[in-house]
C-alpha cells in the first residue's frame, strides 16, 4: 500500500505562486510515476502534470503549461507541484497520485492522496 500526503495549498492572490509537496510512502519511490490532478465542485477531476520515475520526462496540461512546474526529490521520496502565476480559474483541490508510468488519465494511476485546497481571488 502506498501512502500519499500533500501539503502547501492554501488562500492567495491571482498571480502569487505556491508549491505543493506530496510526501509517499512507496518503497522504492522510484517505482513510481507522479501526477498532479485537480478537481472543482461539479466538474470532473482534470489532468494537471505528470513526472516520470526518473525525473526527466514531465507532461502539463495546456492550461498551465509554463506557469507550473513538476518535479520530484527521490531522496525525499517527495514530489513538487511549482505553481507560479496562478489565476481564478486554478482554484481547486489538488491531489496526488501514483502509477506505473507517467499518463495523463487518472483511471491509470492507482494510489491517491487526499488532497490539498488551492483557492485563487481575484
Amino acid at each position: 500500500q502506498v501512502h500519499l500526503v500533500e501539503s502547501g495549498g492554501g488562500l492567495v492572490q491571482a498571480g502569487a505562486s505556491l508549491r505543493l509537496s506530496c510526501a509517499a510512502s512507496a518503497r522504492p519511490f522510484t517505482a513510481y510515476a507522479m501526477a498532479w490532478f485537480r478537481q472543482t465542485p461539479g466538474k470532473e477531476r482534470e489532468f494537471v502534470a505528470t513526472i516520470n520515475q526518473g525525473g526527466g520526462s514531465t507532461l502539463y496540461a495546456d492550461s498551465v503549461k509554463g506557469r507550473f512546474t513538476i518535479s520530484r526529490d527521490n531522496a525525499k521520496n517527495t514530489v513538487y507541484l511549482q505553481m507560479n502565476s496562478l489565476k481564478p480559474e486554478d482554484t481547486a483541490v489538488y491531489t496526488c497520485a501514483g502509477g506505473v508510468s507517467a499518463q495523463t488519465m487518472a483511471e491509470m494511476y492507482a494510489y491517491w492522496g487526499q488532497g490539498t485546497q488551492v483557492t485563487v481571488s481575484s
